[in-house]
């Protein structure tokens, strides 16, 4: 079944999709219809993921005011870019690599941040996640919550994103690659092996 193709969208004919039918195109269609001046999918890419980018952000720097103006400057950015961006095959990993350099370039500009890597030594980024989503199985499933968020505090905060990204976003790993400016797959892999290895080494020690 070949994809629906976007009609050319002008000024004077500005079609109008739904939540449900955008919900169900591939992202590189509703990526072209932005690119191509719909005000609709622009709407649309604001309300679906501006809540995704801002707890993402907020969990990477704790700073609600700046993680707000950067998602406001990113789409302002992307709005008048509009016509001449690439293409993108996941919006999500796309607007998600986009936040996190845009964050990272603003806390650079405070004198906050110096290296991407030096946000480990922060307490900003408080990652939670649910118990289900990691690896643990136990009788003691209420102690797990508690326990597996001791654990992610003691990893670094890159180690964090991926698993935020492989398991509450549901990112595959060439995603998370793109999102976290690793040149490839295996880079990411690596890093969330890592992570994981090094969660299961500080449970074992307890």
């Amino acid at each position: 079944m070949k994809p629906k193709k976007v009609p050319e969208i002008t000024e004077k004919n500005q079609i109008r999709y739904s939540e449900k039918e955008y919900l169900e195109m591939p992202d590189e269609m509703v990526w072209r219809s932005f690119n191509k001046g719909n005000e609709s999918t622009f709407s649309f890419l604001y309300k679906n993921y501006a809540s995704d980018l801002f707890a993402f952000g907020y969990q990477f720097c704790g700073d609600a005011h700046l993680v707000e103006d950067c998602i406001q400057n990113l789409f302002i950015y992307l709005r008048k870019r509009r016509g001449s961006l690439g293409e993108v095959r996941s919006i999500k990993s796309y607007l998600f690599k986009c936040i996190r350099c845009e964050i990272i370039k603003r806390l650079k500009e405070r004198g906050q941040l110096i290296d991407a890597d030096e946000v480990h030594d922060k307490k900003s980024f408080a990652l939670s996640l649910s118990p289900e989503t990691i690896l643990i199985e136990s009788e003691y499933r209420e102690r797990q919550q508690q326990r597996v968020n001791k654990a992610l505090a003691q990893l670094t905060v890159r180690q964090r994103q991926a698993l935020l990204l492989l398991y509450e976003e549901e990112m595959s790993y060439g995603q998370i690659a793109e999102v976290m400016g690793f040149s490839d797959v295996k880079s990411a892999r690596k890093l969330v092996y890592r992570a994981l290895a090094s969660l299961k080494s500080i449970f074992l020690k307890k």
